[in-house]
């Protein structure tokens, strides 16, 4: 019998992991800024109608960090979309996973948390694993990888965003409901993505349309679950069946695009994925309760 917080987590790594794919596959015919406009419209209507149903006020009380945190979201998500339309979906998603490394570091210098020996060592194996996917040029010569060197760069620099945005969220929990951090996200990707999306706008199709939905509402059922399951289950052991999530992206490019991964990736991944259990199984064993989730 697999345990509900272990099944909540599942579930939202399989619906991150759709949300990729339609990202994708609905990216080869609309540009990444107005896929990131329509899920942020999405965003805010499912929370706020939450919100207003379950009596909680909407504003928030640190009204200036909420729209920090909303705006390094949506650089975060912006950069991670652009590395999804350039690489293979598990290469993307491996990158995207160095965002929990980098937070402990930086937590260490903004939030004052204790910064351990494995924090350090994390943080270069993870960036060891992003040299090993990405191997450039100028250190590999003819052995080089074929990935898009501007969307490996692209997705790192969507991780280290991410890392600072997951540091506001983590000074915000003790003051403000989950909800309310995913509107203000919600609201300032929407505010965020109009002039890019402005600039190459394109009507979608109905089949669009269904894909743009389903982005928004995977993401959305993706959160959820996935709080639930942080609530339920230690941070390491959560962090641990998140990773499934690359799994399920290396399927979902092998089926949809063809995609197969080199023993470069397989390895990269692995320190990847090693070194941000380390970090996040230093963490206390109790379960965390109210964190919100983005991606």
């Amino acid at each position: 019998m697999i345990p509900p917080g272990v099944r909540f987590m599942l579930a939202g790594a399989l619906s991150f992991s759709i949300m990729s794919l339609l990202v994708k596959l609905v990216g080869q015919s609309l540009p990444s800024q107005e896929i990131v406009l329509v899920r942020g419209v999405i965003t805010v209507t499912i929370s706020y109608s939450t919100l207003r149903a379950a009596g909680i006020a909407v504003g928030g009380d640190r009204k200036g960090l909420l729209a920090v945190r909303g705006i390094l979201g949506f650089g975060a998500v912006s950069c991670y979309y652009i590395g999804l339309l350039r690489l293979p979906l598990a290469d993307a998603t491996v990158i995207h996973y160095t965002s929990p490394v980098f937070t402990a570091v930086l937590a260490a210098l903004f939030l004052s948390e204790p910064i351990r020996g494995r924090d350090a060592a994390g943080l270069a194996g993870a960036l060891l694993g992003v040299v090993l996917l990405a191997r450039p040029t100028f250190l590999f010569g003819s052995a080089a990888s074929s990935l898009d060197p501007v969307g490996v760069a692209v997705a790192f620099a969507g991780a280290v965003i991410g890392a600072f945005s997951y540091v506001s969220v983590r000074e915000l929990r003790h003051s403000e409901h989950h909800l309310v951090i995913v509107l203000w996200f919600g609201v300032m990707s929407t505010l965020g993505a109009i002039p890019g999306a402005a600039l190459d706008l394109r009507l979608p199709t109905p089949r669009l349309w269904v894909g743009l939905l389903g982005i928004g509402v995977t993401t959305h059922l993706a959160q959820i679950w996935m709080t639930r399951g942080l609530s339920l289950v230690p941070a390491g052991r959560a962090m641990t069946v998140g990773y499934v999530q690359i799994v399920f992206a290396a399927v979902w490019g092998a089926l949809f695009f063809g995609e197969r991964p080199t023993a470069w990736t397989v390895v990269g991944a692995a320190l990847v994925i090693v070194s941000a259990l380390s970090v996040a199984r230093a963490e206390s064993p109790r379960p965390t309760v109210g964190r919100a989730v983005t991606q």
